[in-house]
């Protein structure tokens, strides 16, 4: 089982932990938007959960966001990108229109992992299913960058610029 398959409404769970090991590759995050209620480990100092509402919430220093999976993801991108400190864990879905607004549009830099990795349950478990799709690293702010470049966790891409869209050579 994928994770499109873990993130569908047919599961009745969207709350999947991040692997501890991406965490500690990236450093310390003072923030995260989409903590699940219940975490076996921190992702950063302050913890926003549903409950929460992260969305309506001030975001202060660097963001982790690992956020919903589907349709609700854009919203959380689009924050990240205004907030501009922060990295997010999204599917490395390149030809998307989230992807074309918020990463190739506004981020600084992306890391396409290598392999895909095994998210956990909230107690902490493993998944024993990889997550289905390719998974990417997305960095606001320069130090984002720097993390991104020391985490190890597979090549970083930056530097790109969007060619002009059809719509707004006309």
């Amino acid at each position: 089982m994928g994770l499109s398959s873990h993130q569908s409404a047919r599961m009745k769970n969207d709350e999947w932990l991040t692997p501890p090991e991406i965490v500690r590759a990236l450093g310390p995050f003072d923030t995260d938007p989409c903590s699940p209620v219940v975490r076996p480990w921190p992702t950063a100092g302050v913890h926003f959960t549903r409950e929460d509402d992260g969305l309506a919430q001030a975001w202060r220093g660097r963001v982790w966001l690992n956020p919903p999976f589907g349709r609700e993801a854009s919203k959380w991108l689009a924050r990240l990108a205004d907030h501009g400190n922060g990295v997010a864990l999204i599917p490395a879905r390149t030809e998307t229109a989230m992807f074309r607004d918020y990463v190739w549009a506004r981020a600084d830099a992306v890391l396409f992992m290598l392999g895909r990795p095994h998210f956990h349950f909230v107690d902490g478990a493993r998944a024993a299913a990889n997550s289905g799709a390719p998974i990417c690293l997305v960095a606001y702010g320069h130090d984002n960058v720097r993390a991104l470049h020391s985490s190890g966790l597979g090549p970083v891409v930056k530097g790109w610029q969007m060619p002009a869209l059809q719509s707004e050579v006309a």
